[in-house]
């Protein structure tokens, strides 16, 4: 009975119940189990989910861990449902070498909150020049596949296909950060009426669109893989639907913020909704909606990007960009896909489990048995005020506080051990020590 978990009638993504074991790391049984564990949960009422898996997220360490920390970040994820994040490059240093990549992975098995697989840069230094060092990445400890300068587009179109062609050799993955430079010079908000009116200047929808189709043309001349990350306009998920329907190999990512926000929250001139790409229009929004829904978007990704206070609370054409959503977003998918109808919970598991992991070439295992016990529980009829309360991590930069939004995270639950137990995240000193024991029992190397 050591190091085992039993959720008692549990809904499988399905609709059916179905009590789940976990034992040693593993899910040892889905069923109705008759076997005794060391600990035995009342699920009843609770969503089951494989660990949610975000591609997307800005961690900040090394570097600036006024913002975030490797751990504080993990700790986000793990109260949001997620049990893996790949963090995003723009580090200091750079993650644009073996040994970043690797201080990355380390810190984040010491953690024990999450599977932190790191993102590394397409440039050194995400100058946008020369090649960063992407074989000595992906033959790394943290075997990386994924590369992208985002915060910056890599905008060289020779750059671009020199990089696809490069990955190629190992299954990898350029998510391209689509951004037209010099068409967003001093960009604050989305291009448009309301921008003029504001006094902001805009960044046009067009500036997006102009780089995913350059670059899913050079991903086909090249029979490379391309993922768009944080597509934003109804003309990118038309390029993107047409890029898939000529067969080429692109995905794309949309933020739970561009599901659901608007470029109207601008008039505020309250920085927490300054973000990049911008919020967009009503009629962006819903073109996402059914770009998701119908499969044109891919998965579901936060672009989790946390600020410290003095950076957001300010006036807005000094204020960073970026939001924070590791700790919302699937209550965001929730309220906007799943309560309209839009998407099912089956079609939750792959947007915001299966298929990121997949793109992210990891080995997704779901709910079966002998698969490592990377799980979620979550309360879909719960509804709570999002408050700084439920955010757990370093910054408060979320534009949802004060929403009602649904769902509760009831349990999380990493490599067999929980790190969220009846919605209180489990303190750091026991999930290491939880993490400790797994890898030594697995050996899985600490450092």
């Amino acid at each position: 009975m050591s190091n085992s978990l039993l959720f008692r009638q549990a809904t499988l993504p399905g609709g059916e119940q179905a009590d789940v074991l976990v034992r040693d790391g593993l899910i040892a049984e889905i069923g109705t189990i008759s076997s005794e564990a060391s600990r035995v949960l009342d699920a009843a009422g609770l969503r089951i989910l494989p660990g949610l898996v975000d591609l997307h997220t800005h961690l900040r360490e090394p570097g600036f861990e006024a913002s975030e920390t490797i751990l504080t970040g993990s700790q986000a994820a793990a109260a949001g449902g997620y049990t893996t994040v790949f963090p995003m490059a723009n580090t200091s240093p750079v993650a644009d070498n073996a040994s970043v990549v690797e201080l990355e992975l380390s810190r984040g098995r010491e953690a024990g909150y999450v599977q932190v697989q790191p993102i590394g840069a397409v440039t050194a230094g995400l100058a946008g020049t020369a090649l960063a060092d992407l074989k000595g990445m992906a033959d790394s400890r943290a075997r990386v596949r994924v590369f992208s300068d985002d915060g910056k587009c890599v905008h060289d179109p020779l750059v671009m296909r020199r990089a696809l062609e490069y990955v190629s050799a190992f299954d990898g993955v350029i998510a391209q950060h689509a951004q037209e430079p010099r068409l967003t010079e001093q960009a604050q908000m989305n291009e448009g009426e309301l921008a003029s009116r504001l006094g902001l200047a805009g960044w046009p929808a067009i500036a997006e669109e102009t780089i995913i189709a350059r670059d899913v043309l050079i991903a086909e001349s090249v029979g490379a893989a391309l993922h768009i990350c944080h597509l934003s306009t109804a003309g990118s998920v038309d390029v993107v639907r047409w890029a898939k329907q000529r067969g080429i190999r692109v995905t794309a990512e949309v933020t739970p913020h561009h599901l659901l926000l608007t470029e109207d929250l601008a008039e505020s001139y309250d920085a927490r909704f300054k973000v990049n790409p911008p919020l967009r229009t009503s009629e962006d929004v819903l073109a996402v909606r059914r770009g998701l829904a119908d499969g044109t978007i891919d998965i579901v990704a936060t672009d989790h990007a946390p600020h410290p206070s003095e950076s957001k609370e300010c006036e807005w054409d000094v204020a960073a960009f970026g939001m924070v959503g590791l700790e919302s977003a699937l209550s965001i998918v929730l309220l906007t896909m799943v309560e309209t109808g839009e998407l099912s919970w089956v079609d939750v598991e792959r947007v915001m489990s299966r298929t990121p992991a997949q793109i992210g070439r990891l080995d997704w295992q779901g709910l079966s048995v002998g698969a490592p016990a990377r799980l979620t529980l979550v309360d879909p009829g719960a509804r709570q005020v999002f408050a700084t309360e439920h955010l757990a991590g370093r910054s408060t930069n979320s534009p949802y506080l004060g929403r009602v939004l649904p769902g509760r995270i009831v349990y999380t639950a990493f490599e067999g051990y929980l790190t969220v137990d009846d919605g209180a995240l489990v303190p750091a000193e026991t999930v290491a020590g939880h993490a400790l024991d797994y890898a030594m029992q697995r050996g899985v190397p600490r450092g």
